[in-house]
């Protein structure tokens, strides 16, 4: 880490070494400054601070090297490239990026090699400029002659050399072109006025189904099949529509016209059949899917199948393309099978949602009952209908996942709330007992009678708590809800004992309560 205290920015930038670091200007502010000069934009390359110095010159170092890099890369292809025309836009590019480069490193040594290479393009550009020049005011010489067959040959030649040389700006190639197509046309109209007889005539025609010939066999190489098919057929119809020529030469260009026509048409029925052969083999793909979607259409795993349909739908958009009308009739069969299995699983889906919604409907009607009754001091009776609802509860089915476990969570409090409340009302029954010890024997004898009832409620509860573990409804909460009940189990065990003991020491108190009595009477 930099020490921020007493930092000391011009002395850190002086103890800095990179390749170029003379270009650059540092600032007491800690800025670095990249002045102009040498094809170089100034501008501000990056601030530093006693904070972030070191971290910040390395950012400032790798991205200079980054941009290094480009220019070493666009180096090695310019080496390897015989027209440096073709990277004339990577030229161009990677200037503009050098220009708006924040990076610490020679940029003299990057702007150089580029500036190298910019001159050598507007050399090469300026040459072939040259070139066409020339074509073009020798396309304007040529276009006062009167050689017409010569010149006709050499104007044609002036426009593929035109087309064949290299690169120049498009504003400039423009013009060019146009003043050579301009010497055609000027050519071609000094050609056609000076036939005023048959013979004029005649090389007229001769020119224009030279022309059409030409541009028949321009194109019989074409492979855009429909534009072309469109081009022959107007270049047919152009031929019918001109007169004769000479003799000799129109069978000649006849030969020609038809042997371009049949080469492109030759070549487009080897394309046909190869697309035919290509729609064949995809139309038994397309087929082996529809039929499997068919064989599933009825099935009722309704998840697995959905997934299977979802890749079929993939297989068949990444399957090539057939023949229209058979294509047409493979998409029916596999969107109609799709379809129809979809229904169905609509069908079941309602089908088991409105089950779902029955069960809970049920369950919920369980649950309002018990929270009537969790308030009943009705024990024996409150007791029995209460698991009579937990029986009940387990014969319904699910419920719809949205709603979760709290309709069970809440019916098991309602219960729990009122066994909570029997036990309360039971431990009073006790304590008022044992605080009649010394009453009367027929309050004992009432004892007797309230403690027969505790045992024979904690007996039924005993039941219950034993019922209610085997019949645990499955849920996230069922070894929770199974361990309290096996603890209430152990603890009402417990319980009952000591009421039973506590019921043969009640006996015990009457048998000897009567005994005394007897006695006393006696004396």
């Amino acid at each position: 880490m930099v020490e921020v205290q007493n930092f000391d920015l011009i002395g850190w930038w002086n103890e800095q070494s990179f390749p170029g670091k003379e270009l650059f200007t540092f600032l007491e502010t800690g800025e670095i400054i990249l002045p102009a000069g040498n094809n170089i934009r100034e501008r501000s390359i990056g601030t530093v601070s006693a904070e972030n110095a070191d971290p910040v010159f390395r950012n400032l170092v790798e991205k200079f090297a980054s941009a290094e890099a480009r220019v070493l890369e666009l180096e090695l292809e310019w080496q390897n490239t015989e027209d440096k025309t073709k990277l004339a836009d990577k030229v161009a590019s990677l200037k503009e990026y050098i220009q708006h480069l924040c990076g610490l490193g020679n940029f003299s040594k990057l702007t150089a090699l580029i500036h190298d290479w910019e001159h050598t393009l507007y050399t090469i550009t300026e040459e072939n400029y040259a070139i066409k020049l020339k074509l073009a005011e020798l396309a304007e010489e040529l276009a006062a002659g009167d050689q017409w067959k010569e010149t006709q040959q050499a104007l044609k030649e002036i426009s593929d050399k035109f087309k064949q040389a290299g690169q120049v700006d498009k504003n400039r190639n423009d013009k060019l072109w146009n003043r050579i197509d301009a010497a055609r046309k000027t050519f071609s109209e000094r050609k056609r006025l000076h036939h005023e007889d048959e013979e004029k005539d005649l090389l007229h025609n001769l020119d224009l189904k030279i022309d059409l010939v030409e541009q028949a066999e321009g194109i019989a190489a074409s492979e855009d099949w429909k534009k072309t098919t469109e081009a022959f057929h107007r270049l047919t119809d152009e031929w019918k529509t001109i007169g004769h020529t000479v003799n000799k030469k129109n069978e000649e260009l006849w030969l020609r016209f038809q042997a371009a026509k049949s080469t492109f048409f030759e070549k487009k029925r080897e394309h046909a059949a190869r697309i035919q052969v290509e729609q064949d083999a995809n139309y038994m793909v397309k087929l082996a899917i529809a039929e499997k979607a068919e064989a599933l259409k009825d099935s009722t795993e309704w998840n697995k199948t959905a997934q299977a349909f979802a890749t079929l739908m993939d297989d068949w958009k990444q399957s090539g393309r057939v023949q229209h009308d058979k294509g047409e009739e493979l998409w029916k069969r596999f969107i109609g099978a799709k379809e129809h299995f979809y229904a169905g699983r609509k069908v079941h889906m309602d089908s088991e949602r409105a089950f779902f919604e029955n069960n809970y409907t049920q369950k919920k009607a369980i649950f309002d009952r018990a929270e009537e009754l969790k308030h009943s001091n009705q024990w024996s009776e409150a007791t029995s209908e209460m698991m009579q609802l937990l029986e009940d509860w387990k014969k319904i089915g699910p419920v719809p996942r949205s709603y979760g476990d709290q309709l069970w969570e809440d019916f098991n409090a309602a219960r729990k709330y009122f066994f909570a409340r029997k036990d309360a009302n039971r431990e009073q029954r006790k304590q008022y007992a044992e605080s009649q010890k010394s009453a009367r024997a027929q309050y004992a004898k009432d004892t007797i009678v309230n403690l027969q009832q505790d045992i024979k409620e904690e007996e039924e509860k005993l039941a219950d708590f034993k019922n209610a573990v085997e019949n645990i409804t499955p849920s996230k909460k069922a070894a929770e809800l199974k361990a309290h009940l096996e603890k209430l189990i152990i603890e009402g065990t417990q319980k009952l004992k000591k009421l039973k003991d506590k019921y043969k020491q009640a006996q015990k108190d009457i048998g000897a309560e009567a005994v005394k009595e007897e006695t006393e009477q006696g004396a």
